[in-house]
């Protein structure tokens, strides 16, 4: 006879996830380290009773965190999972409704940027002898049809459990995904309620421990040898590195890579801080938020070697980065719809193999040493431009690159800058000395404003060892700042810098780069007279908003206060929250590049006809790579 243990489906679920492990390089840590959750009608009697009996049996069996924003704590999650290199993550559960169509737009940051969350979404009854029940979506076509399917199209596996004996199949494909580098992203198992607190005997291996090997692909060689050709036939090579760079842990082999061969390194948002900035063959950020140095290079480069990058828009200027006519790419990746992106030769493999096989073969084979002293060089002038834009002198409200360069002279080499939406993302990836390969996260795969101080809070629970800063605006600490009060009640010590600009500044600039006067990106009063939202500056205090979380809150007002409050920050053991006021019209310094936003074709406005002509001069830049 089977040996069994009866158990709800909640229970089971908990017990199962309680005991699965992830490996790699023959390192073993928990893949679900714990459970972030929002309880409701759909949830509360499932599996949070089977989180509060876990917990009274053990509190290290599936710790339980209570998170304010369904959106937030899967933020949370994907930042856990990104500091922790995609090897460990978080469960998020929530009630049917809206606790669960909250978790959509947390769902498609994390599968966006290729991040292993795990949602438990609450669902209608199985058996629908009570519906319609209370925020049920009837659809007059089909009855097995709820909001949850929602989650679906960004979901990367998505299953509802609607009988007990469906649950082990379910459980085991979605680790599957969570653990697979190249499909992973958010996996939905959706539980009916009935079918939650429903008992059924589980055979008990479904509760042994269970180790998921994170594989490191190989290359072909008869691909390594055709990459070798290609790059030994360049003249002026480089480099893109990417976030499959840190997710894989190839920093030293990337390192390796660039020094014998020379070839200079730029570096996308997820992969900043895959080569040190001041490295002699770091160009520091590319693309439309990039450095002169790596746009230069790139316009220049005939062969590409793209290293676990997607290729974003932001990444390749919208596809006008490389201006060689013949230029021609080779695309490291996991995943081969990454690799074959501009018809590049598919290098379908883990980043840190790659490297160490190309390093291996190209032996003996270097650039020129003028091409890298043009790197060196070009480099040093960016820097240099880096070291005026922290020290402006701007008054009397500092320029946020100011700001930045404080909390960059501040912060240690190992602390992490948490940052996603906004102007301060573009700013940060031109401006941020990295020092570390996990000391800059800045999500912009989705550029989800309200992301960072959810984020921070996920990245701190990540790596409790370093200091996390997280830099938001106005705008985005609007969005979501809730999870504050799940940092005050975990005591987890976050420095937030929340940057008053009275205004969405970053489209605020676009706005008025594309003809459109900054329209509604002021934060201000209706004025009486105009009809418009022209009027005076909205009295908001969002230091007192926070304050009255809990956070122990400072004001600066200047360059040196802000030092000051961030030095006391610092010291201080738990979340802390530093108010700076900062002038919203001083931009960055320019990384002569372009984005793609179309400028309207006719228009009674000057200044869009003009931002027209300029944005038909950018246009035929662009290029298909095919």
């Amino acid at each position: 006879m089977t040996d069994t243990r009866r158990l709800t489906v909640a229970q089971a679920t908990v017990r199962f996830l309680a005991h699965q492990y992830s490996e790699r390089d023959g390192q073993e840590q928990r893949l679900i380290a714990g459970c972030f959750g929002i309880f409701g009608h759909g949830n509360v009697a499932g599996v949070g009773q089977a989180l509060l009996e876990a917990e009274l049996e053990d509190p290290t069996l599936l710790p339980y965190h209570q998170a304010r924003n369904e959106q937030g704590m899967v933020h949370a999650s994907s930042a856990y999972a990104r500091m922790r290199n995609r090897l460990s993550t978080l469960a998020c559960t929530a009630s049917v409704g809206p606790g669960a169509t909250n978790m959509v737009t947390g769902a498609a940051l994390a599968t966006i940027n290729r991040l292993p969350v795990l949602l438990l979404p609450g669902d209608v009854f199985a058996t629908r002898v009570s519906s319609p029940v209370l925020q049920e979506l009837e659809v007059p076509s089909g009855y097995d049809v709820s909001v949850n399917d929602t989650l679906r199209p960004v979901s990367r596996f998505f299953d509802r459990v609607w009988r007990p004996e469906q649950l082990p199949q379910a459980l085991l494909g979605a680790m599957r995904v969570l653990t697979d580098p190249a499909e992973t992203g958010a996996v939905t198992i959706a539980l009916p309620q009935d079918v939650q607190a429903e008992a059924f005997d589980w055979p008990r291996e479904l509760f042994t421990k269970r180790v998921w090997h994170v594989s490191r692909p190989l290359p072909q060689a008869d691909v390594v040898r055709r990459a070798v050709q290609l790059i030994r036939s360049a003249r002026r090579p480089l480099i893109v590195a990417g976030g499959g760079v840190i997710y894989s842990e190839a920093t030293e082999a990337l390192r390796r890579f660039a020094e014998a061969s020379g070839i200079p390194v730029a570096q996308t948002q997820a992969g900043k801080g895959a080569l040190a900035y001041d490295h002699e063959l770091s160009l520091g950020a590319i693309g439309s938020t990039g450095t002169t140095a790596a746009n230069r290079m790139a316009a220049e480069a005939d062969v590409v070697i793209g290293v676990g990058t997607r290729y974003s828009d932001f990444t390749t200027a919208s596809r006008t980065a490389f201006r060689d006519p013949h230029v021609r790419f080779v695309n490291v990746n996991v995943a081969p719809l990454d690799a074959a992106k501009h018809a590049g030769l598919m290098v379908v493999a883990d980043a840190r193999e790659a490297l160490e096989a190309l390093t291996g073969a190209l032996e003996g084979w270097s650039v020129e040493d003028a091409y890298r002293s043009q790197a060196r060089q070009l480099a040093q002038q960016w820097d240099e431009t880096v070291e005026r834009a922290y020290h402006l002198g701007h008054g009397p409200k500092p320029a946020q690159s100011e700001i930045i360069g404080v909390v960059n002279e501040v912060s240690g080499p190992r602390d992490v800058v948490v940052c996603a939406a906004g102007s301060m993302p573009g700013d940060l990836h031109k401006l941020w000395r990295a020092r570390d390969p996990k000391g800059y996260h800045v999500e912009y795969g989705y550029s989800c404003m309200g992301y960072e101080i959810a984020g921070g809070l996920g990245a701190k629970m990540a790596c409790p060892d370093r200091d996390v800063y997280v830099m938001v605006g106005d705008g985005s600490y609007l969005m979501m700042a809730q999870e504050l009060v799940t940092a005050v009640q975990e005591h987890i010590k976050l420095i937030v810098v929340l940057v008053q600009n009275h205004g969405f500044a970053s489209i605020g600039e676009l706005s008025e780069t594309l003809g459109s006067q900054r329209f509604g990106t002021w934060y201000r009063y209706r004025n009486s007279e105009t009809g418009r939202l022209d009027g005076d500056v909205l009295p908001v205090d969002l230091a007192a908003n926070a304050e009255s979380l809990g956070v122990r809150v400072l004001r600066a007002d200047g360059v040196e206060e802000f030092r000051s409050a961030l030095l006391e920050a610092k010291r201080h053991g738990g979340p802390f929250l530093v108010h700076v006021e900062t002038d919203p019209l001083v931009a960055a310094p320019s990384s002569e590049s372009w984005w793609d936003v179309p400028v309207a074709e006719v228009s009674q406005l000057d200044s869009t006809e003009q931002a027209r002509k300029s944005y038909e001069a950018s246009k035929s830049n662009q290029r298909l790579f095919l």
